[in-house]
């Protein structure tokens, strides 16, 4: 009886992943792993006591604004946990907007330490000397 139900359940998740394709279960597990480093992160903390501070004032971004940022903070990475352990199996988001989310104060952008900008790693970041006259009209590789 046991075995059986473990056959039905693997069965189960494996026509979900089937049907639903590996991109959602892909997309799913970021989205846990990036709402998990929400404590670290601050961004709903910081975005609720920003958003409090322009509707209400400084006193109230202070109190409630701490306190909804806490609890967003909170509801985030509960959500997160959840993706992360049921990443296989599709499922709406549990918390709107689905992806961290950001001060309006903050412009987000990838961080320069982490060997993925553009070509600046091999020395042709923007072209420069090396590349000086690729965009002018006169550039012509053959003359001396």
């Amino acid at each position: 009886m046991g075995s059986s139900s473990r056959v039905l359940s693997l069965a189960v998740a494996g026509a979900a992943v089937v049907f639903t394709g590996c991109s959602s279960m892909e997309h799913k597990l970021g989205r846990g792993i990036a709402n998990v480093m929400e404590p670290l992160r601050m961004g709903e903390f910081t975005r609720s006591t920003e958003q409090t501070y322009l509707a209400d004032g400084p006193v109230v971004a202070r109190s409630y604004g701490y306190v909804h940022g806490v609890t967003r903070t909170v509801q985030r990475t509960v959500a997160g946990a959840f993706d992360i352990a049921t990443f296989p199996i599709p499922s709406e988001p549990l918390i709107m907007p689905s992806e961290p989310v950001f001060p309006d104060s903050v412009v987000p952008e990838m961080s320069s330490n982490l060997g993925v900008s553009t070509d600046r790693y091999v020395g042709v970041d923007g072209g420069g000397a090396f590349l000086s006259g690729l965009g002018s009209t006169s550039f012509n590789p053959t003359e001396d």
